[in-house]
């Protein structure tokens, strides 16, 4: 049993030595940094609070925080829009509200039978998770735009076949 000791002690004084070695350079560091965290002088404390404190208290982060609250608060207008237009559209006109609700749930219907389950959920949360970069560099609204133009043409196309 003292063999293994020796060999435990025998490793732990050579990985001490690499370690020591590797990091000479950063000795006085190293040094005061321990002083300042074992709070060897009655204002380290103070002065590390202070240092952390204006680390996190930038302005920059400042704003950016303001605009993720400013932007999820969009979303959730957004969504609530989506949600009284939906009960618009079901008082105001209930035989379109009616055939997008059959269309909408056929289509996700068949997609959930075709793909399987854990496919479809990695699709979605990788979709959800790359949503906002998505947004951010105008790839959302390129292909909305696209989406529109197309609807466009098509509801002139049906009008001009109506006159």
């Amino acid at each position: 049993m003292a063999e293994g000791d020796n060999r435990s002690t025998n490793l732990l004084a050579a990985e001490t030595a690499s370690l020591e070695e590797q990091l000479q350079g950063w000795g006085e560091v190293m040094l005061l940094a321990d002083k300042v965290l074992r709070w060897e002088r009655a204002w380290f404390p103070p002065a590390v609070m202070g240092v952390v404190s204006l680390v996190f208290l930038t302005t920059e982060q400042q704003q950016r925080f303001h605009e993720i609250c400013s932007n999820l608060v969009k979303t959730r207008r957004r969504a609530v829009g989506w949600w009284k237009r939906l009960f618009t559209l079901k008082e105001e006109k209930p035989k379109m509200y009616f055939m997008s609700m059959i269309i909408s749930l056929a289509m996700v219907a068949w997609v959930g039978q075709q793909v399987h389950n854990l496919l479809l959920t990695y699709l979605i949360v990788t979709f959800v998770l790359l949503l906002p970069g998505l947004n951010q560099h105008g790839i959302i609204s390129k292909y909305i735009g696209m989406a529109k133009r197309e609807i466009n043409k098509l509801l002139k196309q049906k009008e001009k076949k109506n006159e």
